[in-house]
């Protein structure tokens, strides 16, 4: 019966184990292999230390995605203690409206900023209109940063809004019994209890604004993030080497955020994810 059993178990693995192996470890190995065949072999990988415009890029890079994750978090939780404390006519279509960004590819939402902060969008001609001067950021790591976090924020909500809603209320309604102020509750109740939920959903934000491509590319006139890197030397360069070093060391990079969130937040960075 157990013999049963673990040709069962072992069956039902199989799809996940050939998956794991065509989609994940045979391209990686070949993408590792690739980093360290150009001229400079293994030292290829360390091109963002020892190239100035690369390690440049690479701490851009690093700076969004964490300004990203520190404005989706204070947003998105804001946000998400109000929608899941407060039922009111809307709410479900308000919370729709919040969340339909997840349908976007990122090319959608980089034309979206586009027609808001663009040459000829909204912004810039409301502003020429009342006499003002020229507004145009989308172009610029300003506009990246407004269409990252565009796309970040219903990610954090959803997650923030479900730790809300686990909460247990009498914890609550104990520490205002005891005289704490709203404040006081958020601080040393709410925001403790939130802490990995907040973490997991903080770094599928970090790891998605380090690897998002799609929005850069619409937006890509002045702007120089590690995706975009990846991308002119692979097609413009044809630098097979340095562009495979840069991809091994970019989901490097991202996997160890996950790693370290997941080892404070428990399972709930790959429930978010």
């Amino acid at each position: 019966m157990k013999r049963h059993a673990l040709i069962f178990d072992l069956g039902l693995a199989l799809p996940a184990l050939a998956f794991l192996l065509a989609f994940f470890l045979v391209p990686m190995v070949e993408l590792a292999i690739v980093g360290g065949s150009g001229a400079n072999g293994i030292a290829e990988y360390f091109t963002l230390a020892t190239n100035p415009r690369h390690f440049r890029v690479m701490v851009a890079t690093l700076v969004l995605s964490i300004l990203v994750t520190l404005a989706t978090l204070a947003i998105a939780t804001t946000v998400g203690l109000f929608l899941a404390r407060n039922v009111f006519p809307g709410r479900a279509v308000l919370l729709s409206m919040l969340t339909l960004p997840l349908a976007f590819p990122g090319v959608v939402v980089g034309f979206l900023i586009i027609i808001l902060a663009g040459r000829q969008g909204l912004l810039n001609t409301m502003s020429q209109a009342v006499g003002g001067g020229r507004v145009v950021f989308a172009y610029s790591m300003v506009g990246l940063f407004l269409g990252y976090l565009y796309f970040s924020i219903p990610r954090v909500l959803l997650t923030v809004m479900a730790g809300v809603e686990k909460l247990d209320p009498q914890v609550v309604e104990a520490a205002r019994s005891l005289g704490a102020s709203p404040f006081q509750v958020l601080r040393d109740v709410t925001l403790p209890a939130l802490k990995p939920a907040l973490i997991a959903s903080g770094a599928v934000a970090f790891a998605t604004a380090m690897g998002a491509f799609g929005t850069a590319f619409t937006l890509a006139t002045d702007i120089d993030v590690l995706p975009m890197l990846i991308y002119t030397e692979f097609t413009l360069q044809a630098n097979f080497a340095t562009a495979a070093a840069l991809s091994i060391v970019l989901g490097l990079v991202t996997w160890l955020v996950l790693v370290v969130a997941r080892s404070f937040a428990g399972t709930t960075v790959a429930a978010a994810g």
